[in-house]
């Protein structure tokens, strides 16, 4: 059984339907449900760390460009993207959040992933 904890995509506005210029990312997660998933998949234990590195493609294309990371839990792990260089069109964002935790003194990563469709239009 899988949880879906997170990550979430925070959306600045709900009128937001296209990006330009420099714009914040950011995403959360839901710790009560991280935890489950981790007793569930049997690696409950101490949270060391979470990190959300963020990637951004072309809709269509197969590379995935890295936009920056984040550690910073407090503000939702932001990250600054700088779209003023792209072609205007559709573009897919990639959150992959990874959930550093420390497992019988083993430590243990776990992942997943969040793909947004969002628009540049600069």
């Amino acid at each position: 059984m899988s949880l879906d904890w997170g990550p979430h995509f925070i959306v600045p506005s709900k009128s937001l339907s296209s990006f330009s210029g420099v714009v914040r990312l950011r995403e959360s997660f839901d710790e009560a449900l991280l935890y489950k998933e981790l007793e569930n998949l049997g690696l409950s234990g101490a949270v060391m760390k979470v990190t959300n590195p963020w990637y951004y493609r072309k809709k269509g294309t197969g590379t995935w460009i890295k936009i920056g990371e984040s550690e910073d839990r407090d503000e939702n792990f932001p990250v600054k993207w700088d779209t003023s260089d792209l072609k205007n069109g559709p573009y897919e964002v990639l959150g992959l959040m990874h959930v550093f935790v420390r497992h019988h003194d083993v430590d243990q990563v776990i992942a997943r992933q969040n793909i947004v469709d969002v628009t540049i239009d600069n």
